[in-house]
């Protein structure tokens, strides 16, 4: 290809191959002259002289404000591959001269939905609990009347946020001919009826659920949005899989259910991180831990890379769709002040 555009691939922290299969990695360098590409940080004066020549730029840290701007007179596109949007963008001086911002969030669906499945199906049938148990020879042999344990066949399943990672959840829960609600002002309900999801306010949501999903990205006006208060609507014995962060939620008092047993919980990320060895949760029962690793399998993020090598064909060929998420001013405001934002589909939507 003859003027190929220039790209600049300043993945690290992440690897390369984590991102990107051979296959996707080799078709970068079919439609652009690719810059770096390694793993490890960029130098700045590898940067600053290809940014002089660079369209696009794909960074886990992309640092871009007026002076690097004014310095890269024909970016057009940059794609962050942390997993958010992040504050170190200034996202109006983007819009303003037409750079296109986008995030690789979604890419992490098929990873984070199937171990958010996982660990609800452990949880539902004490699959964990019972496995500690034969360490201590008191398992329950053929005990098929325990108190919490439910299926979530025909179950009612609830889901706070219905972005890319709820969404692909609900694609794996299909043969469970389960009921399935949602709680996410920001989702059209054309969106919802597709899927077969029923839009309710949030306190119907946790009364109804025996299994709810907590999958909203993180916004200013959702910090602990699931209190005391909303834990003590849940049916008894609940199970709670929190797979987006713990921002949603008042982590305290998801904590103090467990403990009482009120309700059950599966949890994947947490306030802070590594959880300190002395927490009491991690001696907690009726709960499973997972250490923030829904996405960390083999392969688990190279959906990241065939999306942004789809969305670079598109944007070569003067094509509106893309599959990474666009940033918008609206988005960027309401994620504005957010610590832990991971943000995926609607705003009221998840992460990893």
């Amino acid at each position: 290809m003859a003027d190929k555009p220039t790209l600049i691939l300043d993945a690290w922290w992440r690897r390369v191959d984590e991102l990107f299969s051979p296959v996707d990695r080799a078709a970068l360098d079919v439609t652009h002259v690719v810059v770096w590409g390694r793993d490890e940080s960029i130098p700045d004066e590898v940067l600053g002289n290809a940014l002089a020549e660079a369209s696009v730029l794909i960074a886990a840290d992309p640092r871009i404000d007026t002076a690097v701007l004014d310095h890269a007179p024909h970016l057009e596109t940059v794609i962050e591959v942390s997993g958010a949007f992040p504050d170190t963008i200034d996202y109006a001086a983007c819009a303003e001269r037409g750079v296109e911002v986008l995030s690789c969030a979604p890419g992490f669906r098929e990873s984070v939905a199937e171990m958010a499945l996982g660990m609800a199906i452990s949880g539902a049938r004490g699959l964990v609990a019972e496995h500690e148990r034969f360490r201590s020879a008191s398992e329950h042999w053929l005990n098929d009347n325990a108190e919490t344990d439910f299926s979530l066949s025909g179950a009612d399943i609830g889901f706070v946020g219905y972005g890319s990672i709820a969404r692909e959840t609900r694609r794996l829960l299909a043969p469970f001919n389960a009921t399935i609600r949602a709680f996410d002002p920001w989702l059209p309900s054309t969106l919802a009826e597709q899927d077969g999801v029923e839009l309710v306010e949030l306190e119907a949501l946790l009364r109804s659920s025996s299994c709810l999903f907590v999958m909203a990205a993180p916004t200013r006006s959702n910090r602990g949005m699931i209190g005391r208060a909303e834990i003590a609507m849940m049916p008894r014995g609940a199970m709670l899989v929190l797979a987006s962060r713990a921002h949603l939620v008042d982590f305290e008092a998801v904590v103090d259910a467990a403990v009482t047993g009120a309700i059950r919980a599966a949890i994947d990320v947490f306030p802070n991180e590594p959880l300190p060895e002395n927490h009491r949760l991690r001696q907690v029962e009726n709960c499973i831990l997972s250490p923030h690793r829904a996405a960390a399998v083999a392969g688990g993020r190279q959906l990241i890379g065939r999306m942004i090598v789809d969305d670079l064909q598109a944007i070569m060929q003067g094509r509106d769709e893309r599959r990474l998420q666009r940033a918008s001013l609206d988005t960027i405001n309401e994620l504005a002040g957010t610590s832990d934002a991971d943000s995926v589909g609607s705003m009221a939507t998840e992460r990893q």
